[in-house]
């Protein structure tokens, strides 16, 4: 429970800074704008054609009479724009990180010196930064696609799949989310993608505080636009209390979790 009130207080140090630093809070709109206007389209699309879909993947249900078929196809029809949603907000962050690297490896890097430095990181052109990139994007999705299609199937369980399933969903996405905003962050500390995932299941609940009220945010029209700036300042204050290297940084401890400051600048006891 502490880690999900501290994952939370990351969220809130970082749209405070971006709220502080408003040419940079506008700098980090650019990308997001972008991404934006591609997914809404998308959707639209995905929306306008959920009936069709639905009926071709039930052929079975054809000659079903009233109202079983519409009930099916109903269910499959809401379970197919959940999943579309949820995809565009795990997808969301990764194409607008992968879009806006160098918008936000600036923003991040300014974050880093307001908060009194951190590490240079590796020397790279802009082209193998982008597959860098994608390669850890598709890396990310498709695990995070695994527990989709499991959740996706556990949705049409009576009951349970209308009201745990839905919070583990948002559990899960959150998490994911989280990876994918501390990317800019950890690739600066040359922290590979897998050691990435073990270093945030080993903090899982200040991953899932961090990241699960933005997946609801985002699903607020546009919220997610306006909060990537601050999204992204809140996941670099995260990793650099989490991971060690750098100025500021925490240590790691023996058992793997890491003593680093509080989003109050007290100091976080080591296995929170």
């Amino acid at each position: 429970m502490r880690d999900l009130v501290v994952g939370l207080g990351y969220l809130g140090r970082g749209v405070r800074w971006a709220g502080r630093h408003g040419r940079w809070w506008g700098f980090g709109l650019i990308p997001a704008v972008i991404a934006l206007v591609l997914y809404a389209g998308a959707l639209v699309a995905l929306a306008m054609g959920a009936g069709d879909l639905a009926a071709w993947a039930t052929p079975f249900a054809d000659g079903w009479g009233s109202p079983w078929q519409g009930l099916l196809r109903g269910v499959f029809t809401v379970l197919l724009l959940a999943g579309g949603l949820t995809l565009s907000v795990l997808t969301f962050t990764a194409v607008t990180l992968l879009i806006g690297d160098p918008f936000y490896e600036a923003l991040s890097e300014r974050v880093e010196e307001s908060e009194g430095g951190g590490p240079a990181g590796p020397e790279r052109g802009l082209w193998r930064e982008i597959a860098i990139g994608l390669r850890d994007m598709v890396h990310v999705l498709l695990r995070a696609a695994g527990f989709g299609v499991l959740l996706f199937v556990l949705g049409f369980l009576p009951v349970v799949g209308q009201t745990v399933v839905p919070v583990v969903g948002f559990c899960v996405s959150g998490f994911f989310l989280t990876v994918e905003l501390t990317t800019v962050a950890m690739q600066r500390r040359e922290v590979p993608v897998r050691e990435r995932l073990r270093l945030l299941r080993g903090r899982l609940g200040l991953a899932i505080g961090f990241g699960t009220p933005l997946v609801l945010l985002f699903l607020i029209p546009l919220a997610s636009v306006v909060l990537m700036p601050g999204a992204v300042a809140g996941a670099t204050l995260l990793v650099r209390d989490l991971v060690p290297g750098g100025p500021g940084l925490g240590t790691e401890t023996e058992a793997g979790t890491t003593a680093g400051e509080g989003p109050e600048g007290r100091a976080v006891p080591s296995g929170w």
